[in-house]
């Protein structure tokens, strides 16, 4: 579904003109400015606000060139997922050390300290490893995708700009939250609408990534983590 249809959508529900088109003449069309300021903001609040999305995951690696210590971010860096490492590929057993405190990453630097797995923070727009890659040398990590929108005009971006673009996560989680927000804003009640969202946004995370426990050595997917990898306990 593109924001256009999903827009007509959400028109048709809560008692407005469903439009022709969302952008045309959208400076003199009060209600359709209302939606396209609503279709972003839901689209951010799903998409950044409620998991890490799988759809939105990102593999970076910055290579080593035996000089540098800061590294630019992706330009659609977002922010790093709540469990996310960065692995050297010169220590591949365990992750590098995360230092969250600016003020203690320059006073481990004054003072030429150094984990043995290497260090990484983030601040100014750039990673800062220590100590310095070799040549070829990589760190690995995984981040989020800021642009949660595919532009009809071709790439992705933030906010939806035409009335082909669509939402990269699931439109029918779009519309849901479009409706019961909107209701929300006008003060109709929207209990029940907010309801239907809350139900269809927790099956959409259960399904996005299913870790089922299990106790034994082999998983019953590839999807299942090992709880306990031992054989199960038994009474004397």
């Amino acid at each position: 579904m593109t924001i256009l249809s999903v827009t007509k959508d959400v028109c048709a529900t809560v008692g407005v003109v469903v439009p022709a088109s969302v952008f045309s003449g959208i400076t003199a069309n009060r209600t359709m400015l209302e939606m396209l300021a609503l279709a972003n903001e839901m689209a951010r609040r799903i998409a950044y606000d409620t998991r890490d999305w799988t759809r939105l995951k990102v593999r970076a690696t910055l290579v080593g060139d035996g000089v540098a210590t800061a590294f630019d971010l992706p330009d659609n860096y977002l922010r790093m997922p709540i469990t996310s490492n960065v692995w050297n590929s010169g220590q591949t057993q365990t992750p590098m050390r995360f230092v969250s405190d600016t003020d203690e990453w320059v006073k481990r630097r004054t003072n030429d300290a150094s984990d043995g797995r290497g260090e990484w923070t983030i601040y100014g727009g750039q990673m800062h490893i220590s100590p310095v890659m070799p040549v070829g040398q990589t760190a690995s990590f995984v981040y989020i995708d800021k642009n949660c929108v595919e532009l009809s005009a071709g790439g992705f971006g933030d906010t939806f700009a035409a009335d082909d673009d669509r939402f990269v996560l699931s439109e029918r989680l779009l519309k849901l939250g479009m409706t019961w927000q909107w209701k929300a804003h006008k003060g109709s009640p929207y209990a029940e609408d907010m309801g239907t969202y809350s139900d269809a946004l927790a099956m959409a995370m259960g399904y996005d990534k299913p870790s089922p426990i299990i106790v034994g050595r082999v998983p019953i997917s590839v999807a299942a983590t090992v709880a306990y990898p031992w054989p199960a306990p038994t009474p004397p």
